[in-house]
């Protein structure tokens, strides 16, 4: 059973009373007064009832109950129905909750299904304005737009200074696999974010452009205001899906320069041993005729003229800076 978190009507800005769902088309047919229900996991027998007192659409029931639907807005006459979603960390899992919002003239319905932020202190924010909230049922679904966009914020917020840390660590030290697991996880997270933030922008020209009733001229700045901090977000979320991209390529980078550091230390090294090695496989072919074989300094002459050899070479390579 779905629970009816709160259901009050609402006349010049005022609340006049606390009402049932079976009482929502009395007080929604009065002029001047708008009915705005708030609603946590609905049944299909709540959502039948609400279908009943607004006449709300077929389809839009059908969508309502099928749900998982992306962000969008539908209107069905002088209604509208639209979907949205806030995002949640759960056990450190990006997680999305659906919210289904219902308004047409003299009611605004909202339906969340999931564990995020309650719409209550959306409510007691518009009581407390109610200059504003005399606006009616466009002014209640600026708000309830706003505080689902609001949500992405410190998210986003969180996911950048994530970002930052990652940047750091690439130039201090060596990617591991959990560096790599977490760069990847915060790309799935905000490619899965700009999925669900884009629609948003189509949804904020549609609501300043549509010819509603209960959509007065004066509030279409509001919708324009949510527009921009759309656009805002898009931005961030490219510019942070550029970090994520330039912290692997960063480190791809520093990892190839460190293994070039190493093969010129193997490879300096490798030429500093074959120089003996080399000489001492020139002797051990025994050849009768060889010279200085009969030198009674022979073999402290061909020892001096080794490491003269690899203290040149070394001297070289230290010089080059491979070693």
């Amino acid at each position: 059973m779905g629970q009816v978190v709160a259901a009050a009507v609402y006349h010049q800005g005022r609340k006049v009373a606390d009402i049932s769902l079976e009482e929502g088309r009395h007080w929604a047919a009065k002029p001047g007064h708008v009915v705005w229900i708030g609603l946590r996991d609905p049944d299909s027998s709540q959502l039948s009832c609400l279908q009943q007192q607004f006449n709300l659409h077929e389809l839009a029931m059908e969508d309502a109950i099928a749900r998982h639907t992306r962000p969008k807005l539908e209107t069905f006459g002088d209604a509208l129905f639209m979907v949205v979603y806030s995002p949640i960390r759960v056990d450190g899992r990006l997680e999305f909750v659906e919210t289904q919002l219902f308004a047409g003239k003299g009611y605004v319905i909202s339906a969340r299904y999931g564990d995020s932020a309650p719409y209550s202190s959306v409510r007691q924010r518009c009581e407390a304005r109610p200059v504003l909230l005399a606006n009616g049922e466009d002014f209640v679904l600026y708000a309830l737009l706003s505080f689902v966009i609001e949500n992405y914020r410190p998210l986003l917020d969180g996911m950048f200074g994530e970002l930052e840390e990652i940047d750091q660590t690439v130039h201090s030290r060596p990617l591991g696999p959990v560096d790599v697991e977490r760069i990847s996880s915060l790309r799935r997270d905000l490619l899965r974010l700009r999925r669900q933030i884009a629609p948003m922008a189509e949804i904020c020209r549609e609501l300043q452009q549509l010819e509603f009733p209960f959509i007065d001229k004066p509030m279409r700045p509001y919708f324009r205001d949510i527009a921009i901090h759309v656009s805002r977000l898009q931005e961030d979320l490219t510019g942070q899906r550029e970090m994520a991209d330039h912290a692997i390529e960063i480190g791809l980078l520093l990892e190839s320069s460190r293994q070039s550091v190493v093969q010129r230390k193997f490879a300096a090294w490798a030429a500093i041993l074959a120089f003996p090695t080399a000489v001492a496989g020139i002797y051990g072919m025994n050849f009768e005729h060889m010279p200085e074989l009969t030198w009674q300094y022979g073999y402290f002459g061909i020892l001096g003229v080794i490491g003269l050899g690899c203290c040149g070479l070394y001297a070289n390579f230290k010089r080059m800076g491979w070693l």
